[in-house]
Order: C-alpha cells, then sequence, then structure tokens
C-alpha cells in the first residue's frame, strides 16, 4: 500500500514558478514523459518529489578546468 501523507502535489503554475521556466515548458516535459503528472479533469498534478528528481538529474557540472 502507498502511504500517501507525505505526498505533496503541485499544479503546473507551481512547478513553473520552482523551476523558473514557462508554464508551457511544465507542459511540454508532461507530455513528453519527462515529468510525471496526475491528471484531474482538466488540470494537472505534479508529485513535488518528481520536480525534485528532475531538478537533480539535470544539474550541470560546470566545473572549471584550469
Amino acid at each position: 500500500m502507498v502511504d500517501l501523507d507525505d505526498a505533496r502535489f503541485l499544479t503546473v503554475a507551481e512547478v513553473a514558478d520552482v523551476m523558473r521556466v514557462s508554464r508551457m515548458t511544465v507542459y511540454r516535459l508532461v507530455h513528453s514523459g519527462d515529468l510525471p503528472a496526475i491528471r484531474f479533469g482538466r488540470s494537472f498534478r505534479v508529485p513535488a518529489s518528481a520536480v525534485q528528481a528532475a531538478m537533480s538529474a539535470h544539474v550541470a557540472d560546470v566545473s572549471r578546468s584550469a
């Protein structure tokens, strides 16, 4: 059984704010399958854990080599 006590879902607008991208970019990520989401009627909800995982996976290592 899934424990939903710690589950937190964000709206597309909230995800866009957190990721500092447009809402359209979030919709593209959802529709491409790069960002999992649940559809409620005509709107989407994205698990906060999925946003964190997506941001962690796309962090670039920008270290300078001297």
